[in-house]
């Protein structure tokens, strides 16, 4: 009898915690963000480009919003350290960060060149906060997404459209290694892949419903649906296209988006030409670096 009940008191708790780390996790952000590890700030050091693709005339300054109302992505200081450390060294931007939504006023946006979500979750803005941030961009300004920045904006189909889709699941897992091809080898925010498709440890989102096509944005990198690995993980387009873009570019009226799926798992902030794409596309978005952002599919 006593050996049931610590059997059902053993379980009992073992749900109580996966429950609690359940809550956390999709808490949303937390108050303060904890410290990055030094061996991951030498990590992203070391793989860090010697410089920017593009030099700039102009003194750049992006605000960095990591704010989580849904999924908290443990990655978000190493990704916030990344992007700080490549505006230092390259000398292509300074960046300042935050998680307060307030700083979205017309006012405010006036101080930067472009923002960067960086794996932002279930973001929902006010009206006068969605009209600052869409003249933000379709002023002639950029935006750039880092891998959760296409879970947002599901009561906002324009701000949807804007990142060119919503999340739709994951099937290639953080813990798996999927092949991902080179659309466009002789592009210029592709250059550090040296026109060779490659495989990586991360998470791969897949979009859902119609906001994805690529009539209406130009398509850099994908996934390798020939490889076995890759093909064996079923996604939502397999009876259609299998078409799962990874990043992508387009012009937003006068401005410019950048977005990457890549962002999951802190190895891919240690990855020299992820960290080098990641630049250049930063570039493309501030409108420094031009580039054919034509759709795809005409």
């Amino acid at each position: 009898m006593s050996l049931r009940i610590k059997s059902v008191t053993t379980e009992m708790i073992s749900l109580l915690v996966f429950c609690a780390l359940a809550c956390q996790s999709f808490a949303g952000s937390p108050a303060k963000l904890p410290e990055v590890k030094e061996d991951v700030i030498a990590g992203i050091t070391k793989a860090l480009p010697e410089k920017a693709p593009k030099k700039t005339k102009k003194d750049r300054k992006i605000l960095v919003i990591w704010k989580c109302q849904g999924f908290y992505h443990s990655v978000i200081p190493t990704g916030n350290k990344a992007i700080e450390l490549l505006g230092e060294k390259t000398g292509a931007y300074k960046a300042t960060f935050t998680d307060d939504l307030n700083t979205i006023t017309a006012d405010n946006l006036k101080n930067y060149d472009a923002i960067i979500l960086n794996n932002t979750t279930k973001l929902t803005l006010s009206d006068d906060q969605k009209v600052a941030l869409m003249d933000f961009v379709k002023g002639g300004k950029g935006i750039i997404g880092i891998h959760g920045a296409t879970d947002n904006f599901y009561k906002w189909p324009e701000g949807a459209a804007m990142m060119g889709g919503q999340f739709g699941g994951h099937p290639w897992g953080a813990g798996g290694t999927w092949a991902v091809k080179i659309d466009e080898p002789k592009h210029p925010l592709n250059k550090s892949f040296n026109g060779e498709g490659f495989k990586i440890k991360d998470e791969i989102y897949q979009l859902k419903g119609p906001l994805y096509s690529r009539k209406d944005r130009k398509i850099l990198l994908s996934l390798d649906m020939s490889d076995p690995a890759t093909a064996a993980r079923k996604g939502n387009r397999e009876k259609t296209d299998k078409d799962y873009a990874i990043t992508w570019i387009k012009p937003v009226g006068k401005g410019r988006l950048f977005y990457c799926s890549l962002g999951h798992n802190v190895s891919v902030f240690q990855t020299p030409a992820v960290l080098e794409h990641y630049l250049a596309g930063i570039q493309y978005a501030l409108g420094d670096l031009k580039a054919d952002d034509s759709p795809s599919e005409k």
